[in-house]
């Protein structure tokens, strides 16, 4: 019985990254390298010369540049966050398809989820989460 890798269909790893309101679903799949998000390419869908550094990120510290083709679902939040999302989720699935590349990962700060969420609105207060009403003095 063979233990060393997460049982997967069709030889792919699944992971779920996230961050905020963002949930990113991704798969690793052995192949040519290419990213695909919401059936687009990641360079279509992630626009701009700093987020396109951000994404290759993982990658290129686990040295997995063109080892696999990823193929990602992300839904919810805004463009930073679901980009954040989707690392996250590239990170979890390199660490179950090779536990080793954890420590590399982890002092990057991929791994760790961001759990910095927006504060809920008070009940009673005025219209921000921390806002107090005015109160008139005469």
């Amino acid at each position: 019985m063979d233990t060393d890798k997460p049982k997967t269909k069709n030889n792919s790893i699944s992971a779920v990254g996230r961050r905020k309101e963002s949930v990113a679903r991704v798969r690793l799949i052995p192949g040519q390298g290419q990213i695909t998000v919401n059936g687009k390419p990641v360079g279509e869908y992630f626009a701009g010369a700093i987020l396109q550094k951000l994404y290759n990120r993982p990658l290129e510290i686990t040295k997995t540049t063109g080892k696999y083709t990823i193929m990602v679902k992300v839904e919810g939040g805004g463009q930073v966050s679901q980009l954040k999302a989707l690392i996250h989720g590239i990170a979890r699935a390199l660490v179950k398809s090779d536990a080793e590349l954890k420590p590399v990962l982890k002092k990057e700060g991929f791994i760790t989820r961001d759990a910095r969420v927006k504060e809920r609105r008070k009940f009673g207060h005025a219209q921000k989460a921390r806002a107090k009403k005015q109160s008139p003095k005469r």
